[in-house]
């Protein structure tokens, strides 16, 4: 028996046969043309970026309609990258003036991209890279003839085995077939990720060397909550995970029946539940989960995989559609969270991008204003479909608020004199995220509709913690005294100005820190889709008059191991039912890989 420990990108847990998929890296050796060749092998190249692209459709024709959560979003963009005038016009540069063959040209060309975004520090970002490698192997492998994939092959319950898959593979997945799947590589923000919980398909991604540890047919279990497989598990093993599978699937039918209940404590306090989501195909399951509209809707993805900024209309189409899909609840936009020295259309400057102290979020918004303002365009044009909200990230000091509301007026008035629709009344909210943001929050508060606490960012930031470093991440904790503090003042000023506060960051979905949470007075929280049934069980459940005394009681203990040995004493055993309960934050971040 194995045990393999990566990170779990989408919960629950499958038993099965493993099915492997094997795509090996297409190779791509140089070949010196000929004069008289060059013609015939850019037109060689341009077919096959026709021909993959043939196959998106198809995948996105089979499918339309028929897998929840519409995963089309993401094959749409990589249809956009191969249509870019300028990945064209490069590839056939190669092969024009250096005469290559459009194999060599095409590997010479994505690998400029990819090292742009392997530079990148931020996970979100950096994992975007693997979106390159999906869109260039398709288009090799139609340069080579070398076919497609094997998932059309499965014909019994399987569990998929990988080195890595694409949107593409796991959109088209049938969940009656395919009950889980294993990568070497991948991470909680891949759009694969992404599709897999949209889709509720078990995975757990990251795992190094888990194709050269498992042979086709094997048995496999996976827990794509905790990130765990076991291979070749005893007898006694596999019942026990079957048992478990039962279990959790009779208490996520129970979780369902709560789902349509206000999420309301026993002495009548209401808390909002919302959603994080990436992506529109997320929508659904938000909804579907019970949440009361999207709390944090990242927008970023719109910008990555491409050569090119995305245009006013892409946007307003790709914004309204996520709208309609949660209406009639509203959805929180978060401006632009990228940037960079220079942001050109081949991201020349990745290595800047989304740096933690960098030019970014709203400091890039405010020097790239045309950038800014194509985007304000698009959300408020948004709005005249539902009801949207907008949300500044790294807010530093009044000033940068003062600028985004003048932008965001001329925004409104170029669009009434256009005669084009958009919600007046829409709210501006800021994200609480940096040290300076949590001092002068009562300056803050005056010129906002409301406050969203980034706990990522904050607890990073507060505590001085690179949290991708390895030697410290262990000292990153939402429960050391510091953070606990920082945020029972954030809430106490916004509720002093008369305006709610909430919190998006990974915090706010855990459990156990739901006590915490309901004293500190918080009007809402959101969270991953998944964990907004366990929350909304909890706090209805429970008393905010119990959890301010909580909150009372803690506040005074001096480290945060205290406050764990004080959550260890009072509340692990009142919430022992919950097999989402965890009490230490290294369980709350992605496992780290180990090898076999």
């Amino acid at each position: 028996m194995i045990k393999m420990r990566g990170i779990g990108v989408s919960p629950g847990i499958a038993v099965g046969l493993a099915y492997i998929v094997d795509r090996d890296r297409i190779r791509a050796p140089r070949r010196k043309l000929r004069v008289r060749e060059i013609d015939s092998e850019v037109a060689r190249f341009e077919a096959a970026v026709n021909a993959s692209e043939e196959q998106l459709l198809e995948i996105m024709k089979d499918f339309s309609g028929k897998s929840p959560g519409d995963p089309f979003y993401i094959i749409e963009s990589h249809l956009l990258m191969m249509r870019d005038p300028l990945f064209h016009k490069q590839a056939t540069q190669h092969i024009q003036d250096k005469r290559v063959n459009a194999e060599w040209a095409i590997e010479r060309v994505f690998d400029d991209l990819k090292k742009a975004f392997e530079g990148i520090e931020d996970e979100y970002l950096r994992a975007r890279s693997a979106e390159v490698d999906y869109i260039r192997n398709r288009i090799l492998r139609n340069l080579v003839k070398a076919g497609t994939d094997g998932l059309d092959h499965i014909d019994e319950p399987s569990i998929v085995v990988a080195h890595d898959l694409s949107p593409g593979d796991t959109a088209r997945m049938d969940k009656a077939i395919v009950k889980g799947f294993l990568t070497d590589i991948g991470g909680t923000t891949s759009h694969t990720a992404i599709i897999a919980r949209a889709l509720e398909i078990p995975a757990v991604v990251g795992l190094e060397v888990i194709t050269e540890a498992v042979c086709q047919g094997d048995v496999v279990i996976l827990d794509g909550e905790q990130g765990e497989v076991i291979i070749h598990p005893t007898a006694r093993v596999e019942k026990e995970y079957r048992c478990r599978w039962v279990q959790q699937e009779k208490a996520e039918r129970d979780l369902f029946k709560t789902r349509d209940l206000p999420a309301e404590t026993l002495d009548g306090f209401r808390m909002k539940l919302k959603a994080n989501i990436e992506a529109v195909e997320e929508a659904r399951s938000a909804t579907r989960y019970g949440a009361e509209g999207v709390g944090l809707y990242r927008t970023e993805f719109l910008y990555l995989n491409r050569q090119d900024l995305p245009e006013e209309e892409e946007q307003y189409l790709h914004y309204r559609k996520a709208v309609e899909e949660m209406a009639p609840w509203p959805t929180t936009k978060r401006t632009l969270d990228l940037g960079g020295d220079k942001f050109d259309h081949k991201l020349s400057a990745a290595s800047n991008i989304n740096s933690a102290m960098g030019l970014r979020a709203i400091r890039f918004c405010l020097k790239e204003i045309e950038i800014f303002k194509t985007q304000l365009r698009a959300i408020l044009r948004a709005s005249a479909h539902g009801e949207v909200q907008i949300l500044l990230p790294l807010i530093s000091n009044v000033q940068e608020i003062e600028e985004a509301k003048a932008i965001l007026e001329d925004v409104k008035s170029e669009l009434s004199s256009e005669g084009l629709s958009f919600d007046e009344r829409l709210r501006l909210g800021i994200m609480i995220e940096v040290p300076s943001s949590t001092v002068i929050a009562d300056l803050l508060a005056t010129k906002v509709d409301f406050f969203s606490i980034g706990t990522n960012d904050l607890i990073q930031y507060q505590l001085a913690i690179d949290r991708g470093d390895e030697h410290v991440a262990y000292l990153y904790n939402p429960l050391h005294p510091s953070v606990l503090r920082t945020i029972k003042h954030v809430v106490d000023t916004g509720h002093e100005a008369g305006i709610p506060v909430g919190m998006c960051g990974e915090m706010a979905g855990v459990p156990l820190y739901l006590p915490i949470l309901l004293g500190l007075g918080l009007d809402q929280l959101s969270m991953n889709p998944h964990s907004i049934p366990h929350v909304k069980r909890i706090i209805r459940a429970s008393r905010q008059e119990d959890a301010k005394r909580l909150v009372e009681e803690i506040l005074p203990l001096r480290s945060t191991k205290e406050i764990e040995m004080y959550f260890n004493r009072v509340f692990k055993g009142r919430f022992k039912g919950s097999s989402h309960v965890r009490t230490r934050q290294s369980e709350i971040e992605p496992s780290p890989v180990h090898r076999r």
